[in-house]
């Protein structure tokens, strides 16, 4: 299963565990119709995971239909905090839609409410306002729109929003041209001067050692010839989503002072890092600032598609009414999951669960980095999310097919992983639910060691 796009049966060794369990060949034989169904319907680029059909899952484990069981190490792309299945969401979800009110527009309704309320109850600020949306990439797309209307209030001549190298901000148009992987904004075809990108101090894997402290924000932006004062947002990451890498407080302390004397944004994107993932509820909450607005998605419901920007007052309140609307904001559905599911993380406290486990992962993904450093540059990551980023022998070259064949072997063995991410597509990457028992993890590490060893004894 090295090979990306394979739906080729593989006999591999049975496995019983307590949290694991493979009793037939990897796919199952009897996936493959589906699978090729698929194939035939579908574009390439959903052929893009392991092909493992899942048919249900549950706290940390996910299940095929034929008896196989995976420690779940990803989260259905850092989804489920809260963990798969959890009854107060389902329930939620049936009693929604039972009522029913199955959609409302912009439309208000009870639910809704309840679930802005909670939302701004976390929020940095008492009087931030809360726009709930359908996706990461649109909330993302709107805070760039909220920061070039701030720009061009503020008299800013063409102003432009910088973010950083090698980030990932959804897939849309504008979070494409904000994002820092030039791969991914071929298809756009031409480059836009309002959206910059400078080097993210990510401690010196890919960008250079000088690079981690924040003289190097103002070189970059010397540079490319930006004035501070055509700057009308910065855009960032909590942490790299591909690389799970975190910029160093000192630098991030730095850049909130810089955006407030220059009259820009500060925007956290932490559609990836909020919800506990990172062992506290904000991501941000590492860095001891505040930002301007916040993105976030994912972990907001544990399943279902919404959204939100989180933000000052006034920023928020720039455009008048019927002027900054999505079809799908505040869906009833996903309102009701998302209040059980938020519910549940703080009943539940899991970003301190998170930052209690954190450290098992995390040292043992460090033990992992150094057993094979020839090979693995770095590991990167804090609570319940990290990253290995292998290279090339001798070098610092990205090995996407190292990254493969592990996380290949990692399915076959009964540990859940999506395909590899980050800098040239070669970090294998590692996100559990925040309620993943610590057995599970310890041995979900331990498989993830030994593919990393059987792996290198074939390349």
């Amino acid at each position: 299963m090295g090979d990306a796009y394979s739906i080729t049966p593989v006999e591999v060794p049975r496995v019983e565990t307590k949290h694991r369990r493979i009793a037939s060949p990897i796919p199952h034989p009897e996936s493959v119709p589906l699978l090729e169904r698929l194939r035939e319907i579908e574009p390439l680029c959903m052929e893009g995971q392991p092909p493992i059909v899942w048919d249900r899952a549950e706290m940390a484990s996910v299940f095929d239909a034929w008896g196989n069981r995976w420690i779940d190490l990803s989260s259905g792309v850092l989804i489920t905090n809260a963990g798969h299945g959890r009854q107060p969401m389902v329930e939620a979800m049936v009693s929604q839609a039972r009522k029913p009110l199955l959609t409302t527009y912009c439309f208000p309704h009870r639910i809704r409410a309840e679930l802005v309320e909670l939302l701004r109850q976390q929020a940095p600020r008492p009087d931030d306002k809360v726009m709930l949306l359908s996706t990461g990439s649109e909330a993302d797309e709107l805070c760039l729109k909220l920061a070039r209307e701030h720009g061009r209030r503020a008299g800013k001549k063409n102003p432009v929003l910088v973010s950083f190298h090698n980030a990932f901000h959804g897939r849309t148009l504008g979070s494409q041209l904000a994002g820092g992987i030039p791969g991914l904004k071929e298809w756009i075809g031409y480059p836009d001067e309002h959206f910059i990108q400078v080097p993210f101090p990510d401690g010196g894997v890919r960008c250079a050692p000088e690079d981690n402290e924040f003289p190097a924000f103002l070189r970059s932006l010397e540079r490319q010839g930006i004035a501070p004062g055509r700057v009308c947002g910065v855009l960032t990451e909590t942490y790299q989503g591909g690389n799970s890498s975190f910029a160093p407080a000192e630098y991030m302390q730095a850049l909130r002072q810089w955006c407030d004397r220059h009259d820009a944004l500060l925007i956290m994107d932490e559609v990836q890092a909020g919800f506990g993932r990172t062992g506290r509820f904000w991501g941000f909450e590492h860095y001891g600032i505040v930002p301007d607005l916040i993105a976030c998605g994912k972990g907001i419901t544990g399943s279902l598609p919404l959204s939100a920007v989180i933000g000052r007052r006034e920023i928020m309140d720039q455009f008048p009414p019927g002027s900054m609307t999505s079809t799908h904001s505040g869906n009833p559905i996903c309102c009701a999951v998302a209040l059980a599911n938020l519910k549940i993380i703080l009943g539940e406290e899991l970003a301190k669960r998170a930052a209690a486990t954190g450290p098992v992962m995390q040292s043992m993904a460090a033990q992992i980095q150094r057993r094979f450093r020839d090979r693995i540059v770095a590991h990167h990551g804090r609570g319940l999310v990290a990253s290995l980023h292998c290279v090339q022998a001798g070098g610092k070259q990205p090995d996407a097919r190292l990254a493969w064949e592990v996380v290949g072997r990692a399915v076959q063995s009964g540990v859940m992983l999506f395909a590899p991410v980050g800098y040239g597509g070669a970090s294998v990457k590692l996100s559990p639910p925040l309620v993943i028992e610590e057995d599970a993890l310890r041995e979900a590490m331990a498989v993830i060691e030994e593919c990393f060893a059987a792996a290198l004894r074939r390349c």
